[in-house]
């Protein structure tokens, strides 16, 4: 069962844009030095919009690799068209990774009809192969409501787990959890992790939350999951600050926190995103040291200037 964080993976750049394939590896390390129950490889916060095809085997292929089964790693397999998503479930497959999470094409809308024949035709496209149903809310996303879900899983038995991060997500996780068949083991969240009591709260496995603060959510699941609820608010409470600014700057403060803790040389990011000034990081530098106690897993420090490339 999937079960706590399973943090998405940035994809690391050099300054000129180009994969870091080292860089891949640690970002792989630090996340299981952190302790994390699996990774996910590649999601929307691996900037899979601007990678080819072949970026996402290769890289897929050196997450797999670095992992060497002490985990499980989740693919994703999100395309804009079926063609395009049953390829790269069988690439993973081919890899040995046996769970894919797959976000309908958006052309598709919210059409229960036309979604749950795109699922479908996708379990039958790689029949051994469990399916992480990915509800993204716009513009991501289509924004399916919980009874929708719920019918499209109970008609597929590969839908093993949802992923639900629409907005407001606790009262989509509540639903699904009362309707869902028995071969779905579990709801995860998303977000960002913005929402993770809520979520945890109501039920919800785990998370795929971005893997900056790998170590602190996975102290926040812990806590939770031993009954010290008031501990878990309080590690939740401390990484807010620096979620808040990734809601707006997404993977560049990801990547320029990774940067930080000595995981990544570079912050480069392809997608079109804000940019960062000088007053912007030293807030970022502020709450890190803010949560400096919190941080378990500890590199060589970096220059911050070494962010900027």
């Amino acid at each position: 069962m999937l079960r706590g964080i399973l943090p998405v993976l940035p994809t690391p750049f050099d300054h000129t844009g180009a994969i870091d394939a080292a860089g891949m590896q640690r970002i792989v390390d630090f996340a299981l030095e952190s302790g994390v129950a699996g990774v996910v490889y590649p999601g929307f916060a691996s900037e899979i919009d601007d990678l080819t095809a072949d970026e996402r085997t290769r890289l897929l292929r050196i997450v797999v690799e670095r992992v060497a089964g002490r985990v499980p790693v989740v693919a994703g397999a999100s395309a804009g068209r079926l063609e395009d998503v049953i390829t790269h479930a069988r690439e993973a497959a081919a890899l040995g990774v046996g769970t894919v999470m797959v976000q309908a094409p958006k052309s598709l809308g919210t059409d229960g009809g036309a979604v749950a024949g795109f699922y479908r035709a996708v379990a039958a496209a790689v029949p051994n192969l469990a399916i992480v149903l990915q509800n993204a809310p716009a513009p991501r996303g289509s924004d399916l409501d919980p009874v929708t879900i719920v019918a499209i899983a109970r008609d597929n038995p590969a839908i093993r787990y949802v992923k639900e991060e629409t907005l407001p997500s606790g009262g989509a996780i509540s639903a699904i959890l009362a309707g869902k068949p028995d071969h779905v083991a579990g709801v995860l969240g998303g977000g960002g992790a913005r929402y993770v009591v809520d979520e945890y709260v109501r039920g919800a496995c785990g998370a795929m939350p971005a893997v900056e603060l790998a170590d602190l959510h996975v102290a926040f699941d812990a806590a939770f999951r031993t009954g010290d609820v008031k501990r878990a608010r309080e590690i939740y409470a401390r990484t807010l600050p620096l979620l808040v600014i990734q809601a707006i700057y997404r993977m560049r403060l990801t990547k320029e926190v990774l940067v930080r803790r000595g995981v990544i040389d570079h912050a480069t990011v392809r997608a079109k995103l804000p940019e960062f000034d000088d007053y912007d990081r030293r807030e970022i530098d502020a709450w890190l040291e803010a949560i400096a106690d919190l941080l378990t897993v500890r590199r060589p420090s970096q220059p911050a200037t070494r962010a900027r490339a």
